[in-house]
């Protein structure tokens, strides 16, 4: 009886289109639904399987204007390129087996910490303290989520199922249960494995979630773009294929999940397996569309000889507060709260010199996050890979502000930064303004409050210093004939920075910063060479 409740359950997923095996999944199911009428009315759905029931529809051959990506300025775009997705397309995608508990409901949560006295787990940049602080942070930012109360424990066996020893689980499970309202506790732990995750909510009786989790249901409250959606869709995938591998444990246990459904030849077990990995090919495929989409626009950025600066950091550090300063963008409305930006956005400045630089906003950075949601993220973070200049800000009124740096270099090391940009990369430090005598112990950083917009001269010269040293740029003083199209040539391929005209002889010395390859075009036009 309990295997057909299961099989029952997945009436939706095998009675759609799909491959020959799953066809023949849905005949066979159909004809015990017919053979079992009077019990199928009386079957109920199995909730946690509620994850696993998707569409294994087809992927649609379709098109988007929508690339995800916004701009401060226009760039071309064919409304024709196979490479954009539909919204609907994306929406389905994103909305299918989405992992019970996460993006939904309101929650009551008891947060609990696990103090690593020892070990390779033990965290070294940072204390207790600071780390509930950040824990705490996180469900705050979740508009229907309310701490209840938070306890932290010394722990010397992390890696157990029960992470605690016997006598603190026991007292803790005394306190959770006495505890009233409480519907999920937050273990604040990078990844806790599926076979620890059901003991402990076996044990307290209310959901249970991990950092992973807890970022996910906050990135997927966040998501707003095609390619945000796709990403968390992306970075899902690992916490449905742990919770499908405890779930069918479970269904072994009562003979169900080793069962052949139908003439398939496939197992319960193997079929939400393949449909799995279907969602999971179809979500990379539809990433890759919308990552040669990126391509193209970079191209063109590339072809146009405009800049590329991307500002990164620690989540919630200044990185939109600052950009809007340096830009002047009205349309940016920072917030503060942990990842408030999940997209790639690129607004246009202008430095002293008047040139043209594009500032990218990029997505936050965290502790103790696993490296599949770092590599679910890479479509957005390759930006960084391909920009001329790096501009790392670091809130500097946090307590924590040491530890961010590192978890951001440690990232960017991950990611396989060119050495080149991490040398030239540019340090910020923001928040100065709510620091008491601020003064920096550290060399070659630059103070600013993004706030108040102190410091932000400073800050674009040293960018344009930096860009010019980095983009093979030249400053040089040209003689030209006004009575040619040199000046309105110069004005619209290279930075005028200064025009001394000369009206007796009909020419002028023009001060530009001008590439190696705008200079070789601007020689070849006017002066033959």
């Amino acid at each position: 009886m309990t295997t057909l409740r299961r099989i029952h359950s997945w009436l939706p997923i095998l009675l759609r289109p799909c491959t020959q095996a799953c066809q023949i999944a849905a005949a066979s199911t159909c004809r015990l639904h017919q053979t079992f009428p009077h019990r199928c009315l009386k079957l109920i759905s199995v909730p946690q399987f509620r994850a696993f029931a998707l569409s294994a529809c087809r992927l649609k051959s379709t098109r988007d204007s929508n690339s995800g990506q916004r701009t401060g300025f226009t760039e071309d775009e064919d409304d024709d390129d196979e490479d954009f997705i539909e919204d609907s397309e994306v929406e389905e995608l994103f909305q299918q087996q989405i992992p019970a508990g996460i993006g939904e409901g309101r929650h009551s949560v008891f947060i609990v910490h696990p103090d690593v006295k020892w070990g390779s787990r033990k965290q070294h940049l940072t204390s207790a303290e600071l780390m509930m602080a950040e824990a705490v942070g996180l469900v705050n930012t979740l508009d229907n989520w309310r701490v209840v109360d938070m306890i932290t424990l010394s722990t010397k066996t992390p890696e157990k199922k029960r992470i605690f020893g016997k006598g603190n689980f026991q007292s803790l499970t005394e306190k959770i249960r006495q505890t009233p309202g409480i519907t999920a506790v937050f273990v604040n732990v990078e990844r806790l494995s599926p076979a620890s995750e059901k003991e402990l909510e076996v044990a307290w009786g209310v959901k249970v979630f991990d950092r992973y989790s807890v970022v996910l249901h906050i990135f997927r409250c966040n998501a707003r773009t095609k390619e945000a959606k796709l990403q968390i869709s992306l970075a899902e995938i690992p916490l449905l294929r742990s919770r499908l591998k405890n779930e069918m444990a479970n269904l072994d246990q009562q003979g169900g999940g080793s069962r052949y459904i139908g003439g398939s030849g496939e197992t319960l077990f193997e079929v939400q397996q393949r449909l799995l990995k279907e969602r999971e090919m179809k979500i990379r495929s539809a990433l890759d569309r919308l990552r040669r989409k990126r391509h193209l626009l970079r191209s063109q950025r590339k072809h146009k000889e405009i800049p590329v600066v991307s500002v990164l950091g620690y989540t919630n550090c200044g990185k939109t507060t600052l950009i809007k300063a340096l830009t002047g963008d009205s349309g940016l409305q920072p917030r503060n709260q942990l990842f408030a930006t999940l997209d790639v956005t690129v607004h246009a400045g202008r430095l002293p010199s008047h040139m043209t630089v594009l500032y990218v906003d990029t997505i936050g950075f965290l502790s103790q996050l696993p490296h599949q949601l770092i590599d679910s993220f890479s479509a957005t973070l390759e930006d960084i890979k391909h920009s001329d200049l790096l501009l790392h800000v670091r809130d500097i009124s946090h307590p924590e502000t040491v530890n961010q740096k590192e978890n951001v270099l440690n990232v960017l090391q991950n990611l396989q930064i060119p050495d080149r940009l991490m040398d030239s990369m540019i340090e910020i430090h923001n928040k100065i303004d709510i620091v008491d005598n601020y003064q920096s112990a550290e060399l070659n950083v630059l103070p600013i409050s993004a706030l108040q917009e102190r410091g932000l001269d400073d800050l674009k010269k040293a960018v344009e210093e930096r860009i010019i040293n980095c983009t093979g740029k030249h400053i040089l003083d040209l003689q030209v004939d006004l009575s040619t199209p040199q000046l309105s040539w110069l004005y619209k391929e290279a930075t005028v920075q200064d025009v001394q005209v000369n009206a007796d002889e009909g020419s002028a010395v023009v001060k530009v910063i001008i590439s190696t390859a705008a200079y070789g075009r601007y020689q070849k036009l006017f002066t033959g060479r």
